[in-house]
């Protein structure tokens, strides 16, 4: 069966969010005795009430769809702690400064975790003027190629994207310590911090 919200989803939230059962039916303009029949699982919320309950209980849908509170332990959006998401079906590329719930063509996207650069995917770097060509030893086919490359630091991303049947280099100013992802799609992401 799909999910939906739940009896203990709903009275955890309302506690949560230092409610009564009749100060969340005000709000909703509905019965205490209605939030009570959802408390105890002898009824549901009618979609159409979703929305404003999720704002009451002061949650996102779909945190009160999976009854999993979200927490934001990113306030200061440190680039460091970037996220790719890519869908296997077109390739779509997502980042995030953290995690988040990402869906492409139909399918719920998982974070990628990033894997330290093996002998298969190793960047070669040289330095040239003031910026640094990027190169990687890899097949370029359609069934096996890089995606992309990123640079990111502190405060910047540069991502480039290559495409199968290309080169797979490019030239990127390497400023400060950072970390570079490039992606393949047979085996992931990997990293090298500088």
């Amino acid at each position: 069966m799909s999910n939906y919200v739940t009896a203990d989803t709903i009275r955890s939230l309302r506690e949560a969010a230092g409610l009564t059962q009749r100060q969340l039916a005000d709000v909703l303009s509905i019965s205490d005795k209605t939030v009570s029949k959802w408390e105890t699982g002898r009824g549901l919320p009618d979609v159409s009430l979703l929305a404003p309950l999720a704002a009451a209980l002061g949650v996102s849908v779909s945190e009160l769809l999976s009854g999993r509170c979200i927490q934001n332990r990113n306030r200061g959006s440190n680039l460091l702690r970037s996220k790719f998401y890519v869908c296997p079906l077109c390739g779509n590329i997502i980042h995030a400064v953290g995690e988040g719930s990402y869906s492409c063509c139909g399918v719920t996207l998982p974070p990628l975790e990033a894997e330290p650069e093996d002998d298969g995917h190793r960047i070669c770097i040289e330095a040239v003027e003031n910026e640094h060509f990027l190169t990687l030893d890899h097949p370029m086919t359609k069934e096996h190629a890089l995606s992309f490359i990123a640079w990111v630091t502190g405060d910047r991303l540069t991502l480039v994207k290559w495409y199968p049947e290309g080169n797979a280099e490019t030239r990127i100013q390497l400023r400060g310590h950072g970390i570079l992802y490039v992606y393949c799609n047979r085996h992931g992401l990997f990293m090298r911090r500088i």
